[in-house]
């Protein structure tokens, strides 16, 4: 179990805690393809086979290895590629992007996403701890939030320690004084707790825990059944 009167702060994962990705990313890939379509129609048609955009992403990666992390980077050189083996203009490929990027912020929070951040926000710093790159305030939840804390912006993804001690650093603390809450196993819970971090496995989908006898202090199904653990908690 947490305890609660050690958490003077909370961070905070994004993707697939407060919302699913997938639907995001694959709405912002449909409208991506329709600007594609208006604007460099050989990269739409290369870009609507899936194994050729499969196979570019899959050289992008290798190629840029190091900068794995920046997920923004990675889909711009995809989307430059695209555009260079059409022969049409590399320089849309920014415009482009920020067409993809806004859709990527438009996403269906969860139903106990708010009511959680509302809890939790006026209680304490929260900060944004994520490996992916949307802006918690493009998003429109960026006033429930302290600071935000990226894989892009710091050059180091999770389970990495420090990205961990900078979203510490951020809200003020101490890691031992933080409960981190995120979905992923590995990347969220794995990491936190090898920071020093009270941790709640946000387990939506009820896996089983595979990642050794070291185990999240609280493995939950929703947001709700989290903040159950404050007493003066309203859902």
């Amino acid at each position: 179990m947490i305890d609660i009167s050690r958490i003077k702060a909370i961070t905070l994962d994004l993707d697939d805690t407060l919302w699913p990705v997938w639907p995001t990313i694959g709405r912002a890939e449909v409208v991506l393809q329709t600007w594609l379509s208006t604007h460099a129609p050989g990269a739409a048609a290369l870009s609507a086979d899936a194994e050729l955009k499969k196979a570019i992403r899959a050289e992008i990666n290798a190629r840029h290895a190091d900068r794995a992390h920046d997920l923004s980077f990675l889909r711009r050189e995809s989307i430059r590629t695209l555009l260079q083996q059409a022969g049409e203009p590399v320089s849309l490929a920014e415009a482009a992007f920020e067409v993809f990027f806004a859709e990527r912020q438009r996403v269906d929070l969860f139903d106990d996403a708010l009511p959680a951040l509302a809890f939790w926000s006026q209680r304490m710093p929260v900060v944004a701890l994520s490996n992916g790159n949307a802006d918690v305030h493009r998003v429109g939840i960026g006033q429930h939030f302290h600071a935000s804390v990226s894989a892009q912006s710091l050059g180091v993804a999770k389970p990495d320690l420090r990205i961990f001690a900078a979203g510490a650093a951020a809200a003020g603390v101490q890691p031992h004084e933080v409960l981190h809450i995120g979905d992923d196993a590995h990347a969220d819970c794995v990491g936190a707790l090898a920071a020093g971090m009270q941790v709640a496995w946000l387990n939506r989908e009820g896996h089983e825990w595979t990642h050794g006898d070291i185990r999240p202090h609280l493995d939950v199904r929703d947001l709700h059944a989290l903040c159950a653990n404050w007493p003066d908690y309203q859902p």
